[in-house]
C-alpha cells in the first residue's frame, strides 16, 4: 500500500507520519517513509534548489520539472522496490503537491501537471492521500523556523494552495481524504486510522 500525506506546511504532517508508522508497526506491517522531493541523493540535491534557492528566479514550469525529476528518482529508487517487497510506503508529499502548488496556486494547468506526473511516476500513485486541512493563518503560526522558498511566497499564495487541495479532493473523493487538522494530534491520528484501515484489510 502507498499512503501519502499532504497539505500546507504547519498542519502537522510530520507528527502524523510518525504516529501512523508507529501504528503500522503495531499492526505487524513493515513500512518505509520517504519525502518528496528527497530520500535519494538526486532528490536531496534538487530539494535544496527548490526549497532553499532563495536567490534563484525559478520559473513555475522549471520548478514543476525539478520536482518531477526528484520524484521520478524517488519512485525508481525507493517506492517501486518497497511496494514490490510488500512494504507500506508512507510519503511526505507526492504528485498532488505539484498540481496544487505550481498548478492551482502557481498558474500552470493542473491537468497538464497530472499528465507529466503520470510519466514521471511510471503511473504509480498513492492508494490514499491524506490532506491535513487548516486555515493558513493558524498553519503559519505553527511554523517555528525560517521559511523555505515556497513558504516565503506569502499567505495569499498559501490560501490558493489550500483551495487547490480542497478542489482536487472534491474531484477524487475515493483517494484524496481531507482531515481537519484543527484538532489534537491524537484525534487527527484516530481519524487517519479510520480512513486507511479498510484499505489494509486483506
Amino acid at each position: 500500500m502507498f499512503i501519502c500525506f499532504d497539505g500546507i506546511d504547519g498542519t502537522g504532517k510530520s507528527t502524523q507520519i510518525e504516529l501512523i508508522t508507529r501504528w503500522l508497526a503495531q499492526q505487524g506491517l513493515e513500512s518505509i517513509t520517504c519525502r518528496d522531493p528527497g530520500s535519494t541523493a538526486v532528490g536531496e540535491r534538487l530539494r535544496e534548489i527548490v526549497l532553499q534557492g532563495h536567490d534563484l528566479d525559478i520559473h513555475r514550469t522549471t520548478e514543476m520539472f525539478l520536482y518531477m525529476t526528484a520524484r521520478a528518482q524517488l519512485v525508481e529508487e525507493v517506492i517501486k522496490p518497497a511496494i514490490a517487497s510488500g512494504k507500506v510506503v508512507v510519503s511526505d508529499r507526492f504528485l498532488l503537491a505539484n498540481v496544487v502548488y505550481q498548478g492551482h496556486a502557481g498558474g500552470l494547468i493542473p491537468e497538464s501537471i497530472w499528465q507529466v506526473g503520470n510519466v514521471a511516476t511510471s503511473g504509480i500513485h498513492p492508494d490514499i492521500t491524506i490532506v491535513l486541512d487548516l486555515d493558513v493563518q493558524t498553519a503559519a503560526s505553527r511554523i517555528n523556523r525560517e521559511l523555505d522558498r515556497i513558504e516565503a511566497q506569502g499567505l495569499e499564495y498559501m490560501d490558493q494552495v489550500r483551495r487547490g487541495f480542497l478542489l482536487e479532493a472534491e474531484k477524487a473523493p475515493d483517494t484524496i481524504k481531507v482531515i481537519d487538522a484543527d484538532n489534537s494530534p491524537e484525534q487527527i491520528h484516530e481519524r487517519i486510522i479510520d480512513v486507511i484501515s479498510p484499505h489494509l484489510q486483506p
